[in-house]
Formats: structure tokens, C-alpha cells, sequence
């Protein structure tokens, strides 16, 4: 028993030291914190509209369009990283596959280019 419970000593050292420094960065937080924070800190700025508005007003669907163009992006780029890495031993089949995954990407870049998403005004 005692044995075993040595095995997991570095776990719960790890555990406590873990701990230990997210209570004392919580409390630090606390303790350091601006307490004032000026009105343009605290305003809604993700969606690009003031949110005191009315909720059922019309707005542009080239926030949309810019989401999915990131959405793109990030997808070719979380799938091409360890598709490089491993080039050198995929079969054809990987090959190809990754091709037509890129060519999907490339016309849903096309769509975007098409209806205007790369040009904000």
C-alpha cells in the first residue's frame, strides 16, 4: 500500500501545486482589478452593433459571410498541418483525398470572393 501511494506523489504534488497557483491568480485578480471600467470597455463590440438597438432591425450578411470565410481557413488549416507532417508515408488515396477536401475549400473561397465578402466597405 505504501508503495503504491508513493507512485502517486508527484501526481498530487502536481495537483496541489496546480491548485495552489489558480487560487493565488484568482485572488491576485481580485485584489489587482480596476474597478471603473469606462463605458467603451464594458460595450458590446463582437457583433458590430450597438446593443441597445432594436433586436429585430436589419444587418448585414457580410458578418456572416466573413465567419465563414475564418471557418475555411481554419479547417485548412487544422487538416493540412498533420497531413504535411505525415506526407512522406500517405498512399495515393491520402493524396487524393486532400485534394478534393482543398478543392471543396477553394470554391467555398470562390462563393465568398463572388458575393462581395472580401470587400468591406
Amino acid at each position: 500500500m505504501e508503495e503504491m501511494l508513493r507512485e502517486y506523489l508527484p501526481i498530487l504534488v502536481f495537483l496541489a501545486v496546480a491548485i495552489g497557483l489558480g487560487i493565488v491568480l484568482i485572488l491576485a485578480a481580485v485584489v489587482l482589478a480596476v474597478r471603473n471600467p469606462d463605458p467603451e470597455k464594458v460595450s458590446a463590440y463582437e457583433c458590430g452593433f450597438n446593443a441597445f438597438d432594436d433586436a429585430r432591425m436589419k444587418f448585414d450578411v457580410r458578418f456572416y459571410l466573413v465567419s465563414i470565410l475564418f471557418i475555411i481557413f481554419d479547417l485548412e488549416i487544422a487538416f493540412l498541418f498533420p497531413w504535411a507532417v505525415g506526407f512522406a508515408d500517405l498512399s495515393d488515396v491520402a493524396f487524393w483525398s486532400m485534394m478534393v477536401f482543398l478543392g471543396v475549400l477553394t470554391a467555398g473561397f470562390a462563393y465568398e470572393w463572388k458575393k462581395g465578402a472580401l470587400e468591406w466597405e
